[in-house]
């Protein structure tokens, strides 16, 4: 399936929209995220170590009350936002 990168990335970004609308928790997403094997594959190593990094801070965000925590889950969002911007032009040939 030579698309499925740019599928998954389109399910990654439906996900987060999700995320963002609270309809999906972050424990989930993050889950649902780390399972588009072709999607990190497809893309430099680096995208994968960077995605896993802001999985990591999300889900340790959801433990604790906004103001305890030393980041803010829109913050993280938008990050994934541009995570996700950016392997989309890694995937644009």
């Amino acid at each position: 399936m030579p698309h499925a990168p740019q599928e998954q990335l389109a399910t990654l970004q439906t996900d987060l929209r999700a995320l963002q609308d609270g309809t999906l928790t972050p424990h989930a997403f993050s889950e649902q995220a780390r399972a588009h094997g072709e999607l990190l594959s497809a893309l430099p190593e680096r995208y994968t170590q960077v995605l896993h990094n802001l999985l990591d801070r999300l889900e340790s965000s959801a433990l604790f009350a906004e103001e305890s925590c030393s980041f803010s889950q829109k913050d993280l969002t938008d990050s994934l936002q541009m995570w996700v911007d950016k392997a989309g032009t890694q995937l644009t040939p």
